[in-house]
């Protein structure tokens, strides 16, 4: 089943955190939001990892790296209401919206996520 990962569940697997085999095995057919991708990134290089070629690692995996619409620009804005005492980012915000988009379920590292109350089925890792 294909699934939206959050910037946490891939940075999960990356950095072997607990639930990174549960992600390991949700990458073929994955979908990561570009907003998402570039926490990825940033986090990565915050840790002097080498991003060279990684994205390409995930493609020849199966992840499908997804633009940011404007479609999910404004879900993504329209989820702040109802979000905002839970402590969701923006990129967070954009992750939900690229699920809702796909309508497909959402893998997360962030347990305040378990809490929301959305149409949308959210599985966190640990």
């Amino acid at each position: 089943m294909s699934v939206v990962l959050d910037a946490s569940a891939l940075l999960a697997f990356l950095h072997d955190e607990p639930g990174g085999e549960t992600v390991s095995s949700s990458l073929e057919g994955a979908h990561v939001s570009a907003v998402n991708w570039s926490e990825v990134l940033q986090k990565s290089l915050q840790r002097k990892v080498d991003i060279e070629g990684m994205q390409q690692e995930f493609i020849d995996v199966g992840v499908t790296f997804e633009p940011f619409t404007p479609q999910q620009a404004e879900t993504t804005a329209r989820l702040w209401s109802r979000t905002r005492n839970h402590g969701l980012s923006l990129a967070d915000r954009v992750c939900l919206a690229l699920a809702m988009d796909k309508a497909l379920p959402v893998l997360t590292a962030d347990r305040a996520w378990a809490t929301l109350d959305l149409d949308l089925e959210i599985q966190v890792l640990r």
